[in-house]
């Protein structure tokens, strides 16, 4: 446990993380599995564009 205390300290010190990141690229692979070859790129990349877009 002390070697890992300064670690788990930043962790709660600085809040920021790169899940929302890490996630898109989830999201993505779920929209090609759901949408199986897309006939228009443009409805592909609405639906990226929609998924990832957390209200914005």
């Amino acid at each position: 446990m002390r070697q890992w205390f300064e670690p788990i300290i930043r962790m709660w010190r600085f809040s920021k993380n790169n899940g929302i990141t890490e996630g898109f690229p989830r999201k993505i692979k779920g929209i090609q599995r759901r949408g199986y070859g897309y006939r228009n790129f443009e409805n592909y990349k609405l639906r990226v564009l929609v998924e990832c877009s957390h209200g914005r």
